[in-house]
């Protein structure tokens, strides 16, 4: 029996093991919700800013940047330690030991993107912002603010350090600290920047993204702040449903990029009655729908890379 050519026996397991790589670099809902349910789970205390728990969060980050590839860009490796200060209440330790956990993705590219989520939460419910009737002493899990945007900006992490394309910008995976008590982490940055401000594009943040609901969809905010934005989502198609907004002001961590005039892109599935609650628990979390709002990013980012670098645009 004469043999089958070799060559194209090699192609078509080639083309198969292409095919299954590619799909296992994809967002995937799987991977979502043990993010969610791992960083939200009642024994890490809602990390709390300060609290060991908050620790552990920001070392899972790191365990998560370094399987994916990328190479730190903190001060001290992956993190950039700050001092935060409880503000909105007196407590007895208003300061506390903070960090946000910085990996870059080095495509030797003059400017770079980034992709930002804040792993801190309410903790106990004792450093102000809870919205229960008796807050302190219950633990406020936050899965959807935002141990759901901490699981999108693992999944683009290891999405992008494993798609084996060299993109035509560098990505900087940013998880901040601090959030909760007045976006410090992200100002901290901006204020201590591990990489020239000038050579930043633009930047992404992902903040409550688990509680879709496809009457509303997901609002991405920031439209207004470059004029190239349109072009970017000129064509974009999603199965979920999604809607712009101008400003970029608001909202999370985005409102400190755009005070320093970076161009803005604000992920959001809205509010909802566990907001600042402790209710507000992994298993209420969509994460099929999230996958789908991550695709509709990459999608949104890989058309932004092929544009120059974005001019910002004030919006009144």
């Amino acid at each position: 029996m004469p043999r089958r050519p070799l060559p194209t026996r090699f192609s078509t397991v080639f083309l198969f093991l292409l095919a299954v790589t590619s799909y296992g670099q994809a967002p995937s809902a799987d991977r979502i919700s043990r993010h969610i349910r791992w960083l939200a789970a009642d024994k890490m205390q809602g990390r709390g800013t300060g609290s060991p728990e908050n620790a552990k969060a920001a070392a899972y980050i790191v365990r998560q940047f370094r399987k994916a590839g990328l190479k730190p860009l903190g001060t001290a490796g992956f993190y950039q330690p700050f001092t935060a200060e409880v503000r909105r209440v007196v407590v007895p330790d208003s300061l506390r030991k903070a960090a946000n956990v910085i990996g870059f993705l080095n495509n030797d590219a003059p400017h770079t993107i980034v992709i930002g989520a804040h792993y801190d939460h309410l903790g106990l419910g004792r450093q102000g912002s809870s919205l229960a009737e008796k807050p302190e002493g219950q633990i406020h899990n936050g899965a959807d603010d935002n141990a759901s945007g901490v699981a999108g900006l693992l999944e683009l992490a290891h999405y992008y350090a494993k798609n084996d394309v060299k993109e035509p910008y560098n990505l900087l995976f940013m998880a901040f600290g601090a959030e909760e008590l007045g976006l410090q982490g992200s100002r901290y940055f901006l204020s201590q920047p591990t990489m020239p401000l000038v050579n930043l594009n633009f930047m992404v943040c992902m903040d409550m993204i688990g509680r879709y609901n496809p009457e509303r969809g997901v609002g991405i905010g920031g439209y207004g702040t470059s004029d190239a934005w349109p072009q970017v989502f000129k064509g974009v198609e999603s199965p979920i449903k999604f809607f712009t907004d101008r400003a970029g002001n608001g909202g999370s961590d985005n409102a400190a990029f755009y005070a320093k005039q970076i161009p803005v892109l604000f992920f959001h599935t809205g509010g909802h009655p566990d907001y600042h609650k402790p209710t507000d628990d992994a298993d209420k979390i969509d994460a099929s729908a999230e996958e789908q709002i991550l695709k509709l990013c990459i999608r949104l980012l890989d058309n932004a890379m092929q544009q120059p670098k974005m001019t910002f645009t004030a919006v009144n």
